[in-house]
């Protein structure tokens, strides 16, 4: 069924000069009405509905620019374009002001109309159409193309540009085909597993061969030039933050920084305690224990992060860097008021500022324990669009504007990612195996399903501490969360459908880390 043809309404006192115009866009599918003073095209906006509206500024009575006030107040969505004859800068910024849609100069050829008129009305459409015509292409190449010959360059380039196809097909309204996307991520789980299995033991036993930067790299390689260069350097860990999270946030800070983004593997499991004690530390968690063995007890839990200054402290000491540390945690909104009241006094003075935010970690566990976050947060998309929301309101975007203005370089990077989980992965382990949901450690435990983890019975090819023989380490692969076979619905009902962490997926494992180099 054929679309209704888009209307505009010109107002111009010249309305006898407006044919070739006219003719131009009716060829081209629009019906143009026009109008020679403000009160006759208030009148007809009563009356009619249009799709535009081009706006004469300089006519007999009623200025084009006290018009459009009125505009604005009879339909607050309609776009107006200023036609003027004025070149003064004046009447330009009053315009840009007023927050007209776009602004031409007389005289206007009808091209240069019929472009402004088409960016406006079709350009969304045009855009979304050329973006699904440029996906189905690749999309084909992608369903062809093999994992098994991509090194960890390869597995950061595949992942990186399907998050990026995920990002813009979601803002488009592309949702069919964004779900033929998804349609990709159970065999590119599977792939990466097997590739993790295999190379990531590796890496930790050859760590001056060919490896990616890991949990244990990221201050030494990224952080600690901008401070060997600056002297001072703000460090920013936005916990459980994902790629495709991070991607919808750099938008806002173009206008801000110049920035510039790479990527990391965080050490398994990629949970908290064991991959932010990394980045701080420089250190795997089984040097970590042999080294500070009172800072690192027989948990698995947050308290392990309690000393993550002194792990900054102890890392800048090893490298023989004298540097002063401050350190911030901010996990309540007091927290982030506070920051908020002493910005300027937060990043004072040189050094290293770190600056560990907890609310993207907070969102997607109390996800799973409320049922008004599960509704607004029920995928990917929605969890980008909170995460987004956050943002623009943050104690840390107020951070990053203060470290812009004085002209300070900021890292910012996520310490581990999280996967929506639907999957329940049967275990079979004894009484003292640990509780979480997408890795495990104890006596004998195993999956019942293979492909469900990947297991690990040397404590060494993980680097983590040692927890008596006979002790495995149980990381999930794909969707799944780990259940016992006498809790299977109990667990079930109520993390079916979460966003977990500690597993082997790209979107835990593959990070963001960007250099903010404020715009002079």
């Amino acid at each position: 069924m054929a679309q209704p043809a888009k209307t505009i309404l010109w107002v111009d006192d010249e309305a006898e000069l407006l044919e070739p115009h006219r003719l131009l866009l009716g060829d081209k599918g629009y019906v143009v009405v026009t109008a020679t003073n403000a009160d006759d095209a208030l009148e007809l906006l009563r009356r009619h509905s249009y799709d535009l509206v081009l706006l004469d500024e300089q006519m007999p009575g009623t200025r084009g620019l006290d018009a459009y006030k009125d505009i604005r107040e009879l339909s607050p969505t309609l776009p107006v374009v200023m036609v003027t004859k004025s070149e003064e800068d004046a009447t330009l910024k009053e315009a840009i002001g007023a927050n007209i849609r776009d602004y031409l100069v007389k005289p206007v050829t009808p091209r240069q109309v019929l472009s402004v008129i088409t960016k406006i009305l079709d350009g969304p459409l045009i855009r979304s159409q050329a973006m699904a015509r440029a996906f189905v292409e690749r999309f084909r190449a992608i369903e062809q193309e093999r994992y098994a010959n991509l090194d960890w360059r390869g597995w950061i380039e595949r992942f990186a540009e399907l998050m990026q196809w995920d990002v813009e097909l979601a803002e488009a309204g592309e949702l069919g085909l964004h779900e033929s996307l998804r349609g990709l991520y159970p065999d590119m789980h599977r792939a990466f597993a097997d590739y993790m299995r295999r190379e990531y033991p590796r890496w930790l036993r050859e760590l001056e061969g060919d490896r990616p930067p890991l949990s244990v790299d990221v201050f030494q390689e990224f952080v600690l030039p901008v401070l060997q260069r600056d002297r001072k350097v703000i460090f920013v860990v936005i916990d459980c933050l994902r790629l495709d999270q991070w991607r919808v946030l750099e938008p806002l800070l173009a206008p801000l920084f110049e920035v510039e983004t790479t990527h990391y593997y965080s050490i398994l499991p990629t949970a908290t305690p064991y991959a932010r004690n990394a980045l701080f530390s420089g250190l795997f968690p089984g040097e970590i224990a042999a080294r500070f063995p009172d800072w690192w007890g027989e948990r698995d839990d947050e308290t392990l992060n309690a000393h993550e200054k002194d792990l900054l402290v102890a890392q800048l000491a090893e490298l023989q860097v004298a540097a002063t540390v401050r350190y911030q945690k901010l996990t309540t909104a007091n927290d982030s008021d506070d920051l908020e009241r002493h910005l300027p006094a937060a990043i004072a003075g040189e050094g290293v500022h770190a600056f560990v935010f907890n609310f993207v970690d907070m969102l997607t566990h109390g996800r799973s324990e409320s049922m008004i976050l599960y509704e607004v947060a029920r995928d990917e998309i929605a969890l980008r669009a909170l995460t987004k929301q956050w943002f623009e309101r943050s104690a840390l975007l107020s951070l990053l504007r203060e470290a812009s203005r004085r002209n300070i370089s900021v890292v910012v990077t996520s310490d581990h990612g999280a996967l929506h989980c639907n999957t329940p992965a049967t275990v079979f382990a004894k009484r003292d195996a640990t509780a979480n949901l997408r890795y495990k450690f104890g006596e004998d435990i195993r999956s019942e399903k293979s492909e469900h983890a990947l297991l690990f019975s040397n404590p060494d090819d993980l680097r983590l501490p040692h927890r008596g023989p006979g002790n495995n380490s149980l990381i999930a692969a794909g969707d799944t969360f780990f259940v016992y076979p006498t809790k299977l619905r109990e667990y079930q009902g109520r993390y079916k459908g979460s966003f977990l962490h500690g597993g082997v997926t790209p979107e835990e494992c593959i990070l963001p880390v960007s250099l903010l180099t404020p715009k002079r």
